[in-house]
């Protein structure tokens, strides 16, 4: 893979471990679990299931999702780096202050309409072209979002979910793999 400027990084599933703390207000709020899957606009979640996204975000607790194992050794380590999330701002903004990283961009749900995000208004932000940034995600929602703007795509293969999911593409074993992304 040629070296980069920017890693761009899906905040849930892909740095931290947030399955349950995205789950729970969800089941609090009366959602069968069987309908619960990942990746998708929080508005757009909380329309599907006809609940108020305000009533899931106070639900939601923000000192629940810890960083995968060897995630928070990388983050100090990384050159460039930047978010791109469909998680409402509130949580992220408390989870990223609790953790103590500072992404050079960081943009969330309501940077995109509350729609599913977009990898555009982040290269625009980094004023990088998308052949100068790698998307690291955990879904084919973050599959689709880099290959909008054709920009390079991997894994977060340290997510056990993508681990079992065996997806195509370059699936990365262990965070310290990142570092190697900018050559």
């Amino acid at each position: 893979m040629t070296a980069i400027d920017a890693l761009v990084f899906d905040f849930d599933g892909t740095l931290v471990d947030s399955d349950d703390a995205l789950i729970r207000p969800l089941l609090a709020l009366g959602v069968p679990t069987e309908e619960i899957t990942f990746g998708h606009a929080v508005a757009e979640e909380c329309e599907r299931f006809g609940i108020p996204m305000e009533s899931y975000v106070d639900l939601y607790d923000d000192s629940a999702a810890q960083p995968f194992p060897g995630v928070d050794d990388v983050i100090g380590r990384l050159g460039r780096w930047a978010l791109c999330s469909n998680k409402h701002p509130r949580p992220a903004r408390s989870e990223l202050a609790r953790l103590g990283w500072n992404p050079e961009v960081a943009l969330f749900a309501d940077s995109f309409d509350w729609a599913h995000k977009e990898l555009g208004p982040v290269l625009d932000a980094l004023a990088l072209t998308p052949d100068r940034v790698v998307m690291v995600g955990d879904s084919a929602g973050d599959v689709r979002v880099a290959e909008a703007v054709g920009c390079r795509y991997v894994w977060a293969g340290w997510n056990p979910r993508v681990r079992a999911a065996r997806p195509h593409g370059r699936v990365l074993d262990r965070p310290e793999q990142l570092l190697d992304l900018y050559g």
